[in-house]
């Protein structure tokens, strides 16, 4: 079996060098001149792209953070739908999907640095568990809302998808929930300065 023709290996490449391209900091540096890696909280998330160049460029600010969403989601969204037309199981599906996560949260292009995982993990549950992923997309957008914090919003969502996936769908299909652990482990251990910053009172809301 030749490492760079089995599908299953290209698969997973693709998913991580894909979901390691850090489109926040692309976006942020080409439309607005900014660095959000140097800036706010360093993150080359929505949420940081949203903070930093809401200082210069309020309009724009928005446009580039919903950008950003949406572009990190798709990093894992869009190779899970090509895998399934190709008929891969869903073993090597889940593993497309740990991996998009990974990719983005331990970018190769940014030194193993990079985001918090939240858009490009709502990417690929929504392929895998669309249901569960609907309900804790509903819980972020509330949260978001009425808390006005992105990362304790954000929290809450993905443990209402890890909750109702348990209740609603044993196993996954694959016998275990662990890749679906994994992926919300890799999300919450990426939020841990943010953990830190509630406990202490001084996370910044998103107004």
């Amino acid at each position: 079996m030749d490492f760079f023709t089995n599908a299953n290996i290209l698969f997973y490449l693709a998913a991580y060098l894909i979901g390691s391209i850090p489109f926040g900091l692309l976006l942020a540096k080409f439309f607005a001149g900014v660095d959000v890696k140097s800036a706010g909280s360093g993150s080359i998330g929505a949420t940081n792209v949203l903070r930093v160049v809401k200082e210069t460029n309020p309009s724009l600010a928005k446009k580039l953070g919903a950008a950003t969403v949406i572009l990190d989601a798709l990093k894992g969204t869009l190779v899970l739908l090509v895998a399934m037309n190709m008929g891969m199981s869903e073993s090597t599906l889940w593993t497309i999907a740990v991996l998009s996560v990974l990719g983005h949260c331990y970018s190769i292009y940014l030194g193993l640095e990079g985001g918090k995982g939240v858009a490009t993990g709502l990417g690929v549950f929504i392929v895998l568990i669309p249901i569960p992923t609907l309900i804790g997309a509903a819980v972020w957008i509330i949260g978001a809302k009425v808390l006005k914090i992105s990362s304790l919003s954000s929290l809450i969502g993905l443990s209402a998808v890890v909750i109702s996936a348990v209740f609603m769908k044993d196993g996954l299909d694959v016998g275990s929930n662990v890749p679906m652990y994994i992926i919300a482990f890799i999300i919450y251990y990426k939020h841990i300065p943010n953990i830190i910053r509630m406990i202490k009172g001084e996370e910044k809301k998103v107004i």
